[in-house]
């Protein structure tokens, strides 16, 4: 099982030290995949289903990839999520195969679908479409990374004539890993992604989102050339080895470790960049990676 970290852009990590810092730790101590989170806007005030206050901190996905990949050498890097109901897919397609090829090679492309819906009318994109353009979008991205002469006429978005280069280096594309724990979420992810995210889930929550998917590949075809799908969680943090080894028993592929939502809605600050350090540190130590 590998392992990883969510945040790397979040609250207490919104600056240039900050970032650096960490990514270069995950590296250094054997981490697998960093990994971003996203709000592209944040309800103001602040009210539920929105987990962070208004004035919380999230460094742009795509900068934040970049940034990682250039700081380091192997680690992957991936986005946790995308929201792609919020995405113009050309547009996106082309930012991801850029940082895919700037990094050689070593995207992870999470995505979800979006859950506030004051974020989406901020964005003048209608909260009830996010479903069927969350799917619709990922066939967009896939034909124009995987197509030599792209062409596409869906609901949302059609186009045809075009080229977009360079394309990614992971072929056939960098792994779609699909987020959400609504059933369809989970049909989504079995029907075209290459990977599944559970976030902030325990072992019991795990093993139940575990079943549900492979409940719902029973009744949901899966195309041949996805291959197996991959399980991706977040545990509240921090976890032993005990409790890690009860993930990977349940079929887990890559624990990605985060602190706390605390440090989601935290300011930067040395105090704060050492307590993720050292939390790092002991993660490792505890997995026995590094």
């Amino acid at each position: 099982m590998d392992f990883g970290y969510f945040g790397l852009n979040v609250g207490a990590l919104n600056n240039a030290d900050s970032i650096e810092r960490c990514v270069i730790a995950c590296e250094q101590l054997g981490y697998e995949s960093v990994w971003t989170g996203e709000h592209v806007v944040l309800i103001d005030p602040h009210e539920p289903p929105s987990p962070v206050p208004p004035e919380s901190n999230f460094v742009d996905s795509i900068a934040s990839l970049a940034f990682a990949a250039a700081k380091t050498e192997r680690i992957k890097i991936g986005s946790g999520i995308i929201l792609l109901a919020q995405r113009d897919p050309i547009v996106l397609a082309k930012e991801l195969a850029g940082v895919d090829v700037l990094s050689k090679g070593r995207l992870l492309f999470g995505l979800g679908v979006g859950y506030v819906p004051g974020e989406f009318e901020a964005l003048g994109i209608p909260y009830e479409e996010r479903g069927a353009r969350t799917t619709e979008n990922i066939e967009v991205l896939r034909t124009l990374w995987t197509q030599e002469k792209p062409s596409f006429e869906g609901r949302f978005t059609t186009f045809s004539g075009i080229q977009s280069h360079p394309m990614p280096i992971q072929k056939p594309h960098p792994p779609i890993i699909v987020g959400g724990n609504s059933p369809p979420a989970l049909r989504r992810a079995v029907s075209q992604g290459d990977g599944w995210y559970g976030f902030f889930m325990d072992v019991a929550a795990a093993a139940a989102m575990i079943g549900a998917l492979e409940e719902t590949a029973k009744s949901t075809e899966r195309p041949d050339f996805l291959g197996r799908l991959t399980i991706t969680i977040t545990p509240p943090g921090p976890i032993d080895g005990d409790t890690a080894k009860r993930y990977e028993d349940l079929g887990v592929d890559r624990l990605v470790m985060m602190r706390g939502y605390q440090d989601m809605a935290g300011a930067a600050g040395g105090e704060v960049d050492d307590a993720i350090v050292k939390f790092l540190e002991d993660q490792a130590r505890a997995f026995g990676i590094g």
